[in-house]
């Protein structure tokens, strides 16, 4: 997303916000259309699942998209207005970058210069995946001591950014790791090889523009196409892709999440 946003967003100045509702998954800041109005984007990026533009005076836009959530360009006209359209952001380009939302679990607010580090929606996130600081050793002192299931473990925020339930069902297939694998006994060997597995998975599928299963969409309004190399994920029955085991892919439920795995391969 905002790969897609950036060369349309950085360097533009926002002549126009409309916010069409008081709240999302929180309230919006009070005077947020007013203090985006006329601000020049200076640079747009990504903290695990949340997008961040710095403005010229030193706030930052953040935006989390939540489980329905997607943000469009439009450029030229203004676009009918959608049921679930609850902000549109206007550039002096002409484009309008449409913030959608059926089931509002998404948000947007604002963060005051130099309190991105302690803000509460960012603090406590662990290491960016495919950051150069993220590898075997890391990893595995990240889940020293866990007697939570691998899965659970690489699902919280806190232990690694921006991991999700597709992708990491993905990697654990790649790496060969059980998701019942209870997290602490993943030592550095075993850490360093699902580090190389969640690093291949995520940049497959960045490449691919994401994951559609129901509502994720590119800034440019299209679908993204991973879902069409899963390995595991939404396979349940099928055989499993990589080994000559007479299994399938199973399906279980952990922290009322569907698992994807095949028990033969991955221990």
């Amino acid at each position: 997303m905002v790969r897609g946003l950036r060369p349309h967003l950085e360097g533009t100045t926002l002549t126009k916000v409309v916010v069409r509702r008081p709240d999302l998954r929180q309230p919006f800041p009070k005077g947020f259309a007013r203090r985006l109005t006329g601000r020049r984007v200076v640079s747009l990026s990504r903290r695990a699942k949340y997008i961040m533009a710095l403005l010229d005076d030193g706030v930052q836009l953040l935006a989390h998209l939540g489980m329905s959530g997607r943000m469009v360009l439009h450029a030229g006209p203004p676009p009918s207005r959608g049921k679930h359209d609850h902000v549109v952001l206007i550039t002096g380009a002409d484009a309008h970058i449409v913030f959608s939302d059926p089931r509002r679990f998404g948000l947007m607010t604002l963060i005051e210069p130099g309190e991105a580090e302690n803000h509460p929606l960012l603090c406590n996130i662990g290491p960016e995946p495919l950051g150069n600081a993220f590898d075997g050793p890391m990893l595995a002192e990240r889940l020293r001591g866990k007697k939570t299931p691998l899965k659970a473990a690489l699902l919280d925020q806190r232990v690694v950014a921006g991991l999700g339930n597709i992708y990491v069902c993905e990697a654990l297939y790649m790496a060969g790791l059980s998701p019942r694998r209870q997290a602490y006994t993943v030592g550095p060997a075993r850490a360093a090889r699902l580090v190389a597995a969640i690093r291949e998975v995520l940049q497959a599928a960045i490449a691919a523009g994401g994951s559609s299963l129901r509502d994720y969409v590119g800034a440019s309004g299209e679908l993204g196409y991973f879902q069409h190399n899963f390995s595991v994920y939404d396979r349940e029955g099928a055989p499993c892709p990589t080994c000559d085991c007479d299994g399938a892919i199973q399906r279980i439920v952990q922290s009322g999440r569907s698992t994807f795995y095949c028990p033969r391969r991955q221990c």
